[in-house]
């Protein structure tokens, strides 16, 4: 890959430094990922909660995250068609409203019907929202600063599981699971009227032109975009068989205590906080193949230790779901810099928002799988056959590291796209061609003003 050969002969050279206006765009996209994280990952702890209240199989739970996962993906692919027609800014806060929303009726349902009704609404719209971080992410940053932009935006995964798991968890000891929902609602809107007010408009994508449903079919069959997808699907397999699960497991053939929980988390989020910018750095100065398929390999091994721990004490129990955390969480960050090179400019949008859908899509497969791998068992009962749950998701490991030495980058396919739409100079850099300055994408002339409208 010429961009790998690239970064790592400039290994050594300084990387230039994010200016003050990047820094405030990264922390209100890290804002929003972190209460859509929390959103999606609330549901993994709160299980037994669920069991205990609405007497749910582990298979009916597997559809309440499912429910989310799919509609996420079916809403990602209808957004698709639209979605490079508007300003970022403009498309980022109306989805985020509707999350917002879905959220709040999470923490009214009276019963698992219900819910698994307002889990469709939520995903509806967050599915979308993170579709459009990352498509920011691509359209602002260049290739050599990206790992860094998106080891920045992941840290809100580490803040969920520091701050918002346990904040969720000990609301939901005390007071039931449905305030757990009701306070992350409240903190949306908080970072609504934050992103309303700090994030400038975002308007350079549309000098490429409207998405269509050629657009649509462009970006969805070209053979660059391909193999990113398929990429996707193993490393959500490799994840989301075992995580929806992992907190019963804890509880019920650990023997950890329920309110043990928000310890795990923690510390596993702390862990993940302060390697994930490191990750991010790293991957922005080696080929990011190199540390792609390295963590992807070591992450094996606690998948495997995870899904076949026997009852030990807490402390055993922290270090190995940690390093779980840890590692399968830090691949992503090359892995989603890898991505995000393999997208046509013109289509970066769509891409992105069919990668989310895939993600999603994957995701709600992968969490029925583990369901009806694990069968049916009693609030009481301990889990059965999850160790083949592991083993699966370690098959879907080592699948990625294949997958991923078969992604290729955009590059100059890239840059004549971009060309045919704007009329750039063929002797312009690719560089400077595919990822304009910040200030492009913060400041468009009143021409773009037009295509936003549309």
């Amino acid at each position: 890959m010429n961009d790998e050969a690239t970064a790592a002969a400039g290994k050594r050279e300084a990387l230039p430094r994010l200016t003050a206006a990047e820094w405030v765009l990264l922390l209100v996209l890290a804002a929003l990922g972190f209460t859509h994280n929390l959103d999606y990952m609330i549901m993994m702890p709160l299980m037994p909660y669920f069991q205990h209240e609405m007497d749910i199989s582990e298979r009916q739970f597997g559809l309440l995250v499912a429910s989310y996962a799919f509609s996420a993906g079916v809403s990602g692919l209808l957004a698709a068609l639209f979605i490079d027609r508007f300003d970022r800014k403009r498309a980022l806060l109306w989805l985020y409203f509707g999350f917002m929303v879905g959220t709040l009726l999470c923490a009214v349902a009276p019963g698992h019907v219900s819910l698994l009704l307002a889990r469709t609404v939520a995903g509806a719209f967050g599915g979308v929202v993170s579709a459009v971080v990352l498509a920011i992410i691509g359209d602002v940053f260049s290739d050599r600063r990206r790992g860094r932009a998106m080891g920045v935006v992941m840290t809100a995964f580490s803040l969920a599981l520091i701050v918002g798991l346990p904040i969720g968890l000990t609301l939901a000891d005390n007071y039931g699971w449905r305030t757990a929902f009701g306070a992350l609602a409240g903190v949306s809107g908080v970072v609504l009227v934050m992103a309303w007010c700090v994030l400038p408009p975002l308007r350079g994508h549309l000098a490429r032109g409207p998405s269509s449903a050629s657009n649509l079919w462009a970006a969805l069959s070209h053979p660059l975009h391909v193999r990113a997808y398929v990429l996707m699907i193993a490393l959500v397999f490799s994840t989301l068989m075992i995580v929806p699960y992992l907190a019963d497991y804890l509880v019920k053939n650990v023997g950890r205590p329920k309110t043990e929980l928000r310890w795990i988390y923690l510390c596993g989020g702390l862990s993940t906080l302060l390697a994930l910018p490191l990750v991010g750095r790293i991957a922005d100065r080696l080929p990011k193949l190199m540390v792609f398929r390295t963590l992807a390999i070591l992450a094996i091994i606690p998948a495997l230790i995870v899904t076949h721990l026997p009852p030990v004490a807490l402390l055993v129990t922290i270090l190995v779901s940690s390093s779980f955390m840890v590692l399968t969480a830090g691949r992503m960050v090359p892995g989603m810099a890898m991505l995000t090179a393999c997208a046509l400019p013109r289509y970066r949008g769509s891409f992105m928002t069919i990668n989310s859908s895939v993600q999603q899509v994957a995701a709600g497969l992968a969490a029925i799988a583990g369901g009806l791998i694990l069968g049916d068992t009693k609030a009481s009962e301990a889990l059965t056959r999850f160790d083949l749950v592991g083993y699966l998701a370690s098959g879907a490991m080592v699948v990625s590291v294949i997958l991923a030495g078969r992604l290729r980058p955009a590059g100059a396919e890239a840059l004549q796209a971009v060309d045919s739409v704007t009329g750039a100079a063929p002797t312009q850099g690719v560089e400077e061609a595919i990822h304009p300055s910040p200030e492009t994408f913060l400041d468009m002339p009143a021409a773009a003003e037009a295509n936003s409208a549309l």
